[in-house]
């Protein structure tokens, strides 16, 4: 800044300040008050065009009259400011104390040129007076690039208009920047349009500056920018810019020009950000590109899109939503199937696995009302199906948009429609390539601010629920989902985690709810009757698959402890109350839902177990469903059974391998597979493994390899008989 201004003041070794009359009348009636009418040629050859203004300080006494210090001179006095002619000889004259700075100072004399100096064209002044270097540069190197404007005296009549504006409304700013160009001041304006084309006073009228302008109206509405008239000092800071080099491709202003033009010392420099975008986004006339700012004559495409987001329906901006809603489907999560939008409960099927219904936008929750339009609507997707009654109820939950954000998300679509629509009719429009870029731009921001407030907005799961088997009624819960990223996703993560949905589910907790409510007065149960229970009832667990049930019985049943779960069987005997293939306690079983095959309780298992244990093994059921009992004729009636022959069975078993020390691990977890497993499936059966170890080591152990060894025998309960020997 201090070289801009350097380079300013080195011409005529001084800054050119300025006066000049405002209009053409003004220099009539001065001229006539100097020398009479009609003497206008005469005038030109005796009257000075150029004056001087300057400032001395003198010490004083202090008996009588005012006086100060001048800390720059160190005087303690008075101060006169003088405006001589070129030849020296004093035009006017004001005393002051010499505290008064020079830039107050020539206030005191500039406004008594009007009166009695109208034919002066330019005033001389030194560096002292406040013209911001900023404002020169935007003057000399945008301005006066204009064919008709004259360099310096065009500049001198405006800023002349300038300072006396400012110096009548008592502007007490640091410096004259180009945001404080009064441009709502007529002569100020007329002198700023009169080489510009005929439009822009109504542009100026209407997103610059004046009572009535866009800028001044938002000053008005907001406390934080109209404590500093950001908005529109903000507004005048890019006209003088850019309104003298519109037609020119590198246009505008950049951020940094702006901020520079407009901040004075002490003053927050964000809130001029932000009035420029809140500008940016309303004013029809203000154009952007990245950081660059500037005023043209022709509206620019932001006006006319935020026109035609005013006048979307909420009907259209809803079914771009439901439009972007069933692109969700394709991600389920962790759920069977996803509903999205659906316009009827007809719309979902009543099936056996765990779905997710994303109601439409229109029905949207408040949280804590219970009769919310999105609670409606859920009410009614579980109880119904069309016009049947719903029967596989624990197998949907419902995803909501919040109320208070669906706003949001409505504002967000109407722009993005009304940026594509523009963008598809460019060509009728008659877009510029600037604005056609600007409009491919905003479509896409757009597009990307509707999904990214999408799942802001459908932020409620609503789930049925039933604690209490003994009641009918249908408790619902309200979750409040977080974060980002794919609906399904976030709702199946946070359903699963607080229980409300599982993707698994093992032999004990099977075996859990078949106590607590399935069976507590039956031995056993249907394996496909249990698959229908948990998708009908909500006090049970919400699956996400049926199979889950096949999954937890085969888990139950193949362990070693079955016992403590349940065992499977292919089929009942209700005549011999029997069960038919009855396992458990070992893997492989090849469990099926066909209808016939039942989960049998544990200790009814194991006394039949007991009672067969040297019976022949029990056929299976013959293909078709149905069940032969044992000794049944295939032809009817009842053939005669056979009595087995007794045979002496071996009780104990014995065995010993040797195996490579350095593939112990392998070789130990296939003997357990293949042999102590089928021994210790055997009821009563007690198997003992004994691990015996001998090394033999010819050069001998170190100590330290002894003390490691020993003391890990110890910890791993070795006898006492292990050790070391010579």
């Amino acid at each position: 800044m201090a070289v801009v201004a350097a380079r300013h003041a080195s011409l005529e070794n001084r800054l050119l300040l300025f006066h000049g009359v405002a209009s053409e009348r003004a220099l009539a009636e001065a001229s006539r008050h100097v020398a009479g009418e009609g003497a206008l040629e005469k005038r030109k050859k005796k009257a000075p065009t150029a004056a001087i203004l300057d400032s001395q300080s003198v010490k004083t006494s202090n008996h009588g009259g005012v006086r100060g210090y001048d800390a720059g001179k160190k005087v303690m006095g008075r101060k006169r400011h003088l405006l001589v002619d070129t030849l020296g000889l004093i035009l006017h004259v004001v005393v002051h104390p010499a505290c008064v700075q020079d830039r107050d100072g020539a206030r005191l004399v500039l406004p008594i040129l009007l009166e009695r100096f109208g034919w002066l064209r330019c005033i001389f002044v030194d560096g002292g007076y406040p013209i911001h270097p900023e404002l020169f540069d935007r003057l000399y190197n945008d301005w006066s690039s204009m064919e008709e404007f004259q360099r310096t005296r065009g500049v001198l009549r405006l800023m002349a208009s300038v300072i006396y504006t400012l110096w009548s409304r008592g502007d007490r700013s640091l410096a004259i920047l180009p945001s404080l160009v009064p441009i709502d001041e007529p002569t100020v304006e007329s002198e700023l349009t009169r080489y510009l084309t005929p439009n822009w006073p109504v542009i100026i009228e209407k997103d610059v500056d004046g009572p009535n302008s866009l800028p001044a109206r938002m000053d008005t509405e907001s406390a934080r920018f109209g404590r500093l008239w950001a908005t529109r000092r903000v507004a005048r800071t890019i006209y003088m810019g850019s309104a003298p080099v519109a037609g020119q491709a590198n246009k505008g202003l950049d951020i940094r020009r702006v901020r520079l033009g407009c901040v004075q010392p002490g003053e927050n420099i964000a809130v001029f950000g932000d009035a420029l975008r809140a500008l940016g986004d309303q004013a029809a006339h203000l154009y952007a590109d990245g950081a660059r700012y500037w005023y043209s004559t022709q509206p620019n495409v932001g006006h006319v899109a935020r026109d035609r987001a005013a006048q979307q329906q909420e009907d259209d901006c809803f079914a771009e939503i439901r439009l972007r809603l069933k692109k969700q489907q394709t991600q389920r999560g962790g759920f069977a199937k996803i509903h999205a939008s659906p316009d009827s409960t007809g719309d979902v099927p009543d099936e056996t696995d765990g779905r997710l219904v994303i109601l439409a936008p229109d029905k949207a929750h408040t949280n804590g009302l219970a009769d919310s339009p999105a609670m409606l609507a859920a009410k009614e997707f579980i109880e119904k199906r069309g016009n049947s009654q719903r029967v596989y109820q624990n197998t949907i939950v419902f995803l909501a948009a919040d109320k208070a954000r669906l706003e949001d998300l409505r504002d967000a679509c109407a722009n993005y429609r009304a940026w594509k629509s523009i963008l598809d009719e460019k060509k009728s429009l008659g877009l510029d390539p600037f604005n056609e870029g600007l409009a491919e731009k905003k479509t896409v921001d757009f597009d990307s601010a509707v999904d990214a407030r999408l799942p802001e907005t459908y932020q409620w799961i609503l789930v049925p629920t039933q604690s209490n088997p003994q009641t009918a009624s249908i408790e619902w819960q309200a979750i409040r989902l977080s974060g980002s990223g794919a609906l399904s996703n976030r709702a199946f993560t946070r359903l699963e985690r607080e229980g409300h949905i599982t993707s698994v589910l093992g032999g004990l907790a099977l075996k859990h709810e078949l106590d607590k409510v399935l069976w507590p007065d039956k031995n056993h149960l249907d394996l496909r009757k249990i698959q229908d229970y948990f998708s009908r009832y909500l006090y049970l667990p919400r699956l996400v698959y049926q199979e889950l049930i096949i999954d937890a019985v085969r888990d139950g049943v193949s362990t070693l402890t079955w016992r403590d779960c349940f065992a499977y069987a292919a089929g009942y005997d209700e005549a011999k109350r029997r069960y038919l293939g009855l396992q458990a306690g070992r893997a492989g079983i090849a469990i099926l839902a066909d209808g016939i095959s039942v989960v049998v309780k544990p200790d009814i298992a194991h006394a039949q177990m007991d009672k067969e244990a040297g019976l022949e093994p029990t056929p299976r059921p013959e293909t078709g469903g149905t069940t032969r009992p044992q000794g049944a004729s295939p032809h009817g009636g009842t053939a005669p059974t056979p009595r087995p022959e007794e045979k002496s069975k071996p009780t104990r078993f014995h065995g010993s391998i040797e195996v490579d020390a350095t593939r112990l691990a392998r070789d130990a977890a296939t003997i357990s597979t293949e042999i102590l497993q089928h021994l210790a499936s055997k009821l009563g059966a007690k198997v003992q493994v004994v691990i015996d170890i001998q090394a033999t080591i010819p050069d001998g152990v170190d100590e330290n390899t002894v003390r490691t060894v020993t003391e890990n025998c110890r910890t791993l309960g070795f006898d006492s008989s292990s050790g070391f020997e010579s």
